[in-house]
């Protein structure tokens, strides 16, 4: 994959609107912007305005070479700024520097308030307290895409956990999200996740 940010290399701390930030009760931060130097301000700006708002912060590790190259900065930002985080066992293993997940999940622990950690076709485990959920990963007709899964899970994670369904069933809607978008082509699902969920939340 090649990643192409676009517009949001120019991303600077002015274009951070305190007024939306107060409005959402999670704002999401993208790793892959931690590259642009500016960014980091814009992240830090952001996270800060949320937490004097009331609200939580979230990042997404993004990829395994985005942690390579901010590994201490990310470790930084984890304990001093995010409130759930997302990643994948490849990221969450470079994050922490250890070989296996189980390590990796150990040394998550209490850094966050909720860690959402997905292993693929082995579903993914959310972390809270002394709470820990192995939700599995929701059934697939064939796999045709990986573009935007991870993605697709966070949203559906944030879509539960701010229409305040408890964490188990937050990892539910999240991999009924992801298995909608590895079907096709695309990373945007056809779906919306409110219309995926629904039978599942009743």
């Amino acid at each position: 994959m090649n990643t192409y940010l676009g517009a949001c290399l120019e991303l600077g701390p002015e274009d951070v609107d305190p007024a939306l930030i107060a409005a959402a009760r999670v704002s999401y931060l993208e790793g892959y912007l931690w590259d642009p130097p500016r960014a980091k301000e814009a992240f830090v700006k952001a996270a800060a305005l949320a937490h004097e708002a009331g609200n939580q912060v979230a990042l997404t590790l993004s990829d395994s070479f985005c942690v390579d190259r901010h590994r201490d900065e990310f470790r930084q930002l984890v304990d001093q700024h995010v409130d759930i985080l997302f990643a994948n066992e490849a990221e969450i293993c470079a994050l922490w520097q250890v070989a296996d997940f189980d390590s990796a999940l150990q040394a998550t622990r209490g850094r966050c308030a909720v860690a959402a950690l997905t292993r693929s076709a082995r579903g993914s485990v959310i972390l809270a307290g002394d709470e820990v959920h192995v939700i599995e990963a929701a059934p697939i007709d064939r796999l045709v895409d990986t573009t935007g899964a991870g993605d697709q899970y966070a949203a559906g994670f944030l879509y539960g956990y701010c229409h305040d369904h408890d964490l188990a069933r937050c990892g539910q809607i999240a991999s009924l999200a992801a298995a909608e978008v590895l079907q096709h082509f695309g990373a945007r699902p056809e779906p919306r996740c409110a219309t995926l969920s629904a039978p599942r939340l009743g």
